[in-house]
């Protein structure tokens, strides 16, 4: 469990740049998040506490100061400390010149943890954003104007970082680029299997070994992602939202879905639009009250 203030809004995958949600979380002991895939970039920055982040077969023990990214289309899992958990603030974005960005930080999903000095506060830059959260002009300039401040402070800290490039297996990248374009259709394994240039088996072999994951099992948790991400920010029907995911049959949708997360669709949208809303409220609480974020 965790104790959190946040914010969400769509993606805008033809952006140059997009904040898709930012937030504050205090969490309790041995709270984890995960094993789970994105489909966005995601940074969290630990204020205090510890704990572990899982990606590529490493383990990456981190303490205040510290932070890590998240990368789209990986496995990764995450877990407070049992006696000292973490708090941390985070911040997800996508966008065309998402990677340039952090490839110029140095951070990647070679080299996902950082680390910044005392001086610096990167965190002040997302409580800002969390107390301007609306989807104003005004706010949604301000964020941006966030946005880039934050990485400027991740610049600073990271500035003796070399020029990072992930080194993705260019057969599981093409795979991975032919299954977000083709999610939404009756799609088999064999088929980009062809696409590649590789036999299924093969295939198999290294996808599991770059994303830990089978084809078909990165297929089917993109679509959960992309069908948890509308029935959250859209209201699409359950049975539209299934079929623009590839189901063609949505007592199919149904029975997956509710495997993955251990709710209906229905159920779990009722959930999310109330945290949502929830967080909006407690925001909005704390500012009336004329109380500052922690």
């Amino acid at each position: 469990m965790e104790n959190a203030f946040f914010m969400e809004f769509p993606t805008m995958e033809s952006e140059d740049i997009h904040v898709n949600n930012f937030g504050y979380s205090v969490t309790d002991p041995c709270h984890k998040y995960g094993p789970a895939v994105r489909n966005y970039y995601l940074i969290h920055f630990i204020l205090e506490g510890k704990g572990e982040f899982f990606v590529n077969n490493n383990c990456y023990h981190l303490t205040k100061g510290q932070g890590f990214l998240i990368e789209p289309d990986y496995q990764t899992l995450y877990m407070a400390d049992a006696e000292t958990p973490w708090t941390y603030v985070w911040l997800g974005f996508s966008g065309k010149k998402a990677r340039e960005i952090l490839n110029s930080l140095g951070i990647c999903q070679d080299f996902p943890v950082f680390s910044c000095e005392n001086n610096l506060h990167p965190e002040k830059y997302i409580l800002d954003m969390l107390e301007h959260n609306t989807a104003s002009s005004s706010d949604l300039y301000r964020q941006n104007a966030m946005f880039y401040l934050f990485f400027s402070c991740l610049a600073k800290a990271n500035r003796d970082a070399v020029y990072c490039d992930s080194k993705d297996n260019v057969y599981v990248s093409h795979g991975i680029q032919y299954i977000q374009n083709h999610y939404s259709e009756s799609l088999q394994i064999e088929e980009i299997a062809r696409y590649v240039g590789l036999n299924r088996s093969y295939l198999s072999t290294l996808f599991k070994k770059h994303t830990d994951l089978s084809p078909l099992k990165y297929l089917q948790n993109f679509r959960m992602t992309k069908a948890a991400h509308l029935l959250s920010m859209t209201q699409l029907s359950v049975a539209s939202i299934a079929y623009s995911c590839g189901y063609q049959q949505p007592e199919s949708f149904h029975k997956i879905f509710r495997q993955t997360t251990g709710l209906s669709p229905s159920q779990y949208r009722i959930r999310e639009q109330s945290k949502t809303q929830e967080n909006r409220t407690k925001i909005h609480e704390v500012l009336n009250s004329n109380q500052k974020l922690p």
